[in-house]
């Protein structure tokens, strides 16, 4: 079965690593950033990898939450980078799209899943 949301995650955080990568080599002063960009922007995947073998449903809940938590997270540094002036390539309006396009699918994704819960 296909995951579309896996797929996304696992392209965007390999496009994260690269981007990272250039970022550190126009100044050795975004180190910090891109480090921290690099860890939120590949947990994403991650996070949701292991809620595709979550032990339950609310194991599945905590996992897509972190996921949708580490989105939020890269966003806010992708804008960081934009609004310091750290870089302006068409590689970071991609990245802040796919960012925000994560967002409203884990957004999604994680409120569909707390509603069964609250049913059950």
């Amino acid at each position: 079965m296909k995951n579309e949301v896996l797929d996304i995650s696992f392209d965007f955080a390999v496009k994260i690593v690269l981007f990272c990568k250039k970022l550190n080599r126009l100044s050795k002063d975004n180190f910090v950033i891109s480090n921290q960009l690099l860890k939120s922007g590949t947990s994403i995947g991650a996070n949701i990898e292991e809620a595709n073998a979550a032990q339950s449903k609310k194991d599945f809940l905590s996992k897509m939450y972190i996921a949708f938590k580490e989105s939020r997270e890269t966003n806010y540094w992708l804008r960081i980078i934009v609004n310091g002036h750290l870089d302006h390539s068409k590689e970071l309006v991609e990245l802040i799209e796919m960012s925000n396009s994560l967002i409203r699918i884990l957004s999604s994704i994680t409120k569909t899943a707390r509603e069964n819960l609250e049913k059950r």
